[in-house]
């Protein structure tokens, strides 16, 4: 049986170009792939030959042998037909670049930079708001002071035996073929000859470092700050990582924070919320003073402008909200007893009603349940 044309088995034009090629033969083979087609084996037929058109045809030499002789320039030793093109034992060398991120195909060749690190940094409010420089002391690999985070004594490198030089091993995994960084020199390509005593070649040693963190005005729970290069130190003189402190805002007694806008309960008398008064708050910037009107009642909510908070993402300043809470009174006195019952003595009869609305709005909701129950 004659054999397809290998432009036709991929779907591409005669002067495609090698990403053309590459592009369409990655789809072909993913589509006829054998493990996403189980015992089809009109599907393993495809991805032979699909395999086989591209080694064809991704070969300049044995391409041209193609173009001008078709098949027959392979069938009896035409055209090179063991030519040096990239020859593709297995759909991981293709795939290097899809799978490489799963299997570590996409490992760069170099040793890899030191870790990086999380900080948690507890803060009150107001230094949160303000700003504030903070000293931390954590634990972390540092650079070797011995050999100054070569891990080497002298400074002597060779060539690495298991991987060449390349700083990367491929690893078969059925028919898939994998790169990752070589296990025995870590991705450097290079060994050393005499490993630093201190650090046993590792470039690191365990210590502490103490840093001052400038923490900016406005952060908030959750922010974090970057400080890049003070992780932990990377082995055999790679790069350090990078340091990230995450601010924890602990909570305050009077504030609660709400983005830019700040929230409180204002306590107050009955006497001042029934004949209206002028009281001082508390701000972050000191006190302030709101208005109470005659006949405030618990929950009104008053909205101090511009005395909230400035975040980092912010140009201007949140407001503060200040809720007030009628306080009943405790401890009383004789007298004050008996002023109060004399006062409550005045509210009598229906014109009750009048002075307590939202009483008499409750009481009557209630005479209207029971009726219901009842009827």
């Amino acid at each position: 049986m004659s054999k397809r044309d290998y432009y036709e088995t991929l779907g591409v034009e005669r002067g495609a170009d090698d990403e053309t090629l590459k592009k369409a033969y990655r789809r072909c083979a993913m589509k006829h792939h054998p493990d996403r087609n189980p015992g089809d084996k009109q599907a393993e037929t495809a991805f032979k030959e699909c395999k086989e058109a591209y080694e064809v045809l991704s070969d300049p030499q044995r391409r041209r042998a193609y173009d001008q002789h078709g098949h027959a320039a392979f069938e009896h030793g035409m055209g090179g037909g063991g030519g040096g093109g990239p020859q593709f034992h297995d759909v991981g060398d293709i795939f290097g670049d899809i799978f490489g991120n799963i299997f570590g195909g996409g490992a760069q060749r170099g040793p890899r930079r030191g870790a990086d690190i999380g900080y948690a940094m507890e803060l009150d409010l107001e230094d949160a708001v303000s700003g504030v420089d903070q000293r931390i002391t954590l634990p972390m690999l540092e650079e070797c002071e011995k050999c100054h985070g070569s891990g080497s004594t002298d400074g002597k490198l060779e060539t690495c035996g298991t991987c060449q030089g390349h700083g990367q091993v491929r690893m078969q995994r059925g028919i898939f073929s994998m790169q990752q960084a070589c296990p025995e020199c870590h991705g450097r390509g290079q060994v050393i000859v005499n490993p630093c005593l201190a650090c046993h070649g590792n470039g690191r040693v365990h210590g502490e470092r103490t840093l001052d963190v400038k923490v900016p005005a406005g952060v908030d729970n959750g922010d974090r700050i970057r400080l890049a290069g003070e992780g932990e130190a990377g082995p055999a003189g790679a790069p350090p990582g990078d340091l990230y402190v995450e601010i924890h805002v602990r909570e305050h007694a009077i504030f609660q924070r709400d983005g830019d806008d700040l929230h409180c309960e204002v306590p107050i008398r009955i006497t001042q919320a029934a004949l209206g008064d002028t009281v001082r708050v508390p701000t972050l910037k000191g006190d302030a003073e709101i208005r109470i009107p005659a006949e405030t009642q618990t929950g009104k909510v008053f909205r101090l402008r511009g005395k909230g908070v400035k975040s980092v993402r912010s140009r201007s300043e949140g407001d503060l909200y200040c809720r007030a809470v009628v306080e009943t009174p405790v401890n009383l006195t004789a007298e004050q007893r008996e002023l109060l019952e004399k006062f409550e003595a005045t509210f009598v009869g229906d014109g009750a009603r009048k002075h307590s609305p939202k009483h008499s709005t409750f009481m009557d909701g209630v005479k209207g349940f029971w009726d219901r129950m009842v009827s």
